[in-house]
This record gives C-alpha cells, structure tokens and sequence, in this order.
C-alpha cells in the first residue's frame, strides 16, 4: 500500500502524463473566435485564458475577433470550419442562443453547436440616472405607471441584451418605458450619464464604477446572488421580482461533430486555467464569475437560456433582418 506522498507522487505523475498526452496530440495552434470587437469583456476573458492554455496546445492559442452581425459572421466561420478541435467559439449569448430567434435566415444553425464550457457569467443590473425619484425596484415601478410614456431605456441596439432584459423587465411588471437603441453600451452610458434617457440594463462591470462615483445608481442586480462587487445591492427577487433573472455568459463552443475526446481536453483546460489565482482575478475585474463547466452542463444551460429568451422575443415581437 502507497504511503501518502507515494500516493500525491504518483497522482501528479499521472496529471503530467496525461497533459503531456494531450499535447502531444495538439499539434496545431488552437484558434478562439471572438465575434465581437478587440476590447470589450467578450474580448479581455478568452484573452486572459489564452497564455494559460499553452500546455495543452504548444503550437500556441490565437484569439482572432471576426466582428459584424450581432456575432452571426464570426459564428458562421467557425461552425463550417473542420470539427477538429482547433477552431472554437467564444462569445456571449448572441449567436449561440439567442440569434435565431431574432433572424429570419442564418449562416449557420445554432442547435447543433457542440457545448464546451461557460467560461464566465457577469450579472445584468438596472441602472438609472439619479435624477430619477426613486431609491429601489418597487418605487422604479409604481413611478412608470404613475408617469405613462415618461420614461426612457437604452440598449445597445435592437435585439441585444440590454434590449431583451428591459423587454423581460417591463413584461414582468406590466410596464411601458420608450426604447432608445444606441450602437453599443458606451453612447447609451454617455446619455444616461447626461439625461437623455433614464434607464438602462447593463452588465455589471460597465456600469459599476459609475455606479461608485455617483454618476448612476444601481438599483438592483439580475442574478440569484447579489455581486461580489456590490454587495449592498440587492437583487431583483430580494425587491419582490424573483422572475426577473438575466445573467450575460461567455460560452466556448465547437463546430457540429467535433469528437468528446476534444472537447473534454479543451473544456479540462479552460478549468484547469480558471482556478488559476492571476486569471481569477483578472476576471473579477470585469465583473465576471469563472464557471468552467462540463461540457453536459453547458449544454444543458444553453438550452434553458435560448428558451427563456425565445419566449421574451415572442411576447415583445422583436425580429432583425
């Protein structure tokens, strides 16, 4: 019988072997297509995985973004390309769930992705602008019925999350706020800063440090925990709107048919890297919780989030050509 560090010797043996293995086979650079431009949260988190992966892939990790779409191009690129294990996903919900439910005709068909991991989830948060007269979720409410057609919300564009998540809002509530659609979430930060509009649902790690400097005000957080970065900011269920959940994921897929045994070494690695101090911290910056999960348990989530957010485009009829 093994005596303890005998036991740990021949574990860490057997790790390195199997890593080793791996990269023996991983002949080829791994490429992640990030559909969405240099910069941004889509962008920093595949980034901060990349160096950390080179173990498995010795020949290097490229993260190329293909921007345009609503993500549609990018995704479309790597479901045609060879289901090798090479050549992946990483993007947030768009083109993975929720795209085919806003266009008519698509490139590609998203229920035959092969999941791979969430890498990440970054809750979504009501933010107003503090000129409002209201101090949490109850009072925004009873103010928007008292005031009809008084007030406004950005997004980032038709059929984007923010989008969504204040449709699911005012269908839960049974209110009406005035749609103004920006081209992304810095212009719609920049009037709710200046009173052009007076709500937006943003993911939390852009809006957070307006929200510290008094600019904005966060009133309530769209996940089943509070943040860990705002702590004194309750969320939805704790003001009496249990339902009202919407959490923006970063996702890893892979094209129709890549094989288990592929998918399995990515999916080891990418966890593997996020229990990783450096990496872990690099994501609380931007807000993001590290996941790392199986590739049944993605699946299974990507299922949930694509039917939860068809059912909100139905009922608020949005559709994009």
């Amino acid at each position: 019988m093994l005596k303890p560090l005998a036991r740990l010797g021949a574990a860490l043996l057997a790790g390195a072997c199997l890593v080793g293995a791996a990269a023996a086979q991983n002949t080829k650079p791994l490429r992640m297509i990030v559909p969405f431009p240099a910069g941004g949260t889509a962008d920093i988190l595949p980034r901060a995985l990349a160096d950390k992966l080179r173990t498995t892939y010795p020949a290097g990790v490229m993260i190329e973004n293909r921007t345009g779409a609503g993500g549609n191009i990018g995704a479309e690129l790597v479901f045609h390309s060879d289901p090798d294990g090479n050549t992946l996903l990483a993007s947030p919900p768009a083109p993975i769930a929720i795209n085919q439910h806003l266009y008519r005709k698509l490139g590609f068909d998203p229920a035959k992705w092969t999941p791979v991991t969430v890498i990440a989830t970054v809750p979504n948060v009501l933010v107003i602008n503090p000129r409002l007269p209201v101090r949490n979720v109850p009072e925004l409410i009873a103010y928007m019925k008292a005031n009809p057609g008084k007030v406004s919300y950005g997004s980032q564009g038709n059929g984007t999350t923010s989008h969504l998540t204040a449709s699911m809002f005012m269908q839960l509530t049974g209110t009406e706020m005035v749609h103004v659609p920006y081209k992304g979430t810095t212009p719609a930060l920049v009037d709710l800063i200046g009173g052009q509009i007076d709500v937006f649902f943003d993911n939390l790690s852009s809006s957070l440090p307006f929200h510290q400097s008094g600019k904005l005000r966060i009133l309530a957080v769209a996940d089943a925990q509070r943040a860990r970065a705002l702590p004194d900011v309750p969320t939805f269920a704790e003001q009496k709107l249990p339902a009202m959940n919407a959490v923006t994921w970063f996702a890893v897929v892979a094209p129709p048919g890549t094989p288990a045994d592929k998918v399995a070494t990515i999916q080891k690695a990418i966890a593997a890297a996020l229990a990783l101090p450096d990496v872990r911290q690099r994501f609380a910056e931007q807000g993001a919780e590290p996941r790392g999960w199986d590739p049944v348990q993605t699946g299974q989530f990507i299922a949930a989030e694509s039917a939860k957010w068809n059912k909100v485009i139905k009922s608020a009829n949005v559709t994009l050509d």
